[in-house]
């Protein structure tokens, strides 16, 4: 992987999904984004997000932007 697409930014929404008892695929139709871009961004590989897809996403989770981005300057990806 190039240098600068490495990053310590670590991503819990299969966690949260999990403790909600939800599906990539109900979460998908409830914020209104493709299954393929959550997944992109579940498995670490997204480079950017845009606010309003996380507020999307936060508001169906009931959760806080922290509960689903952490840094890890310990662990680059």
């Amino acid at each position: 992987m190039p240098e600068e697409d490495l990053h310590s930014i670590r991503i819990h929404l299969d966690r949260i999904l999990a403790e909600r008892g939800m599906t990539l695929t109900e979460l998908s139709a409830r914020v209104g984004i493709t299954v393929v871009n959550l997944s992109v961004l579940k498995n670490g590989r997204a480079k950017a997000i845009r606010f309003s897809t996380l507020s999307r996403i936060c508001d169906v989770l009931q959760c806080q932007p922290g509960d689903l981005i952490t840094h890890d300057p310990a662990e680059p990806s």
